[in-house]
């Protein structure tokens, strides 16, 4: 690591922390200046591709499930810290199958499972547009199928 003070090359590592939100942390010390620096590492990940619909390919963002999830839950009694934990379990799902590729019929699936235990008006707000219901019976088919569960 090049120090960021007088340019030399050499660095040592004086501490060391894990964060919450996979990235480490390191206080470093110039071996040439002596002057101490904070460092931020996070482990790069192959990226995700999103198959949409017909055959459209666009990189993963995990900000878009946030985005729909923070929509589908506004007004409802849901923390930004569940929203957040959801969205990290479905990347983490996603990057545990090891497939540089994704449907997005699976994301879907797997937001609307995470809003089912969330919030369940939430995910009938998610489902009517997901699913695209194009008419009262559609959507009442669905209250009626979360209402049997």
């Amino acid at each position: 690591m090049r120090c960021p003070f007088c340019g030399f090359q050499d660095t040592k590592v004086v501490e060391t922390r894990e964060t919450n939100e996979e990235i480490t942390r390191r206080r470093r010390e110039c071996l040439d200046c002596e002057k101490r620096f904070t460092t931020y590492e996070r482990l790069e990940m192959n990226p995700l591709v999103v198959v949409k619909k017909k055959n459209i390919r666009e990189t993963f963002d995990k900000n878009k499930i946030k985005s729909g999830m923070l929509k589908a839950c506004e007004k409802r009694p849901v923390s930004l810290e569940s929203i957040n934990l959801a969205v990290e379990e479905i990347e983490s799902e996603l990057r545990l199958a090891e497939k540089a590729e994704v449907p997005s019929t699976k994301i879907g699936s797997l937001v609307m499972k995470k809003l089912k235990k969330l919030d369940k008006i939430a995910y009938i707000r998610f489902a009517s547009v997901y699913r695209e219901f194009q008419d009262i019976g559609s959507f009442e088919k669905e209250v009626r199928k979360l209402m049997k569960k």
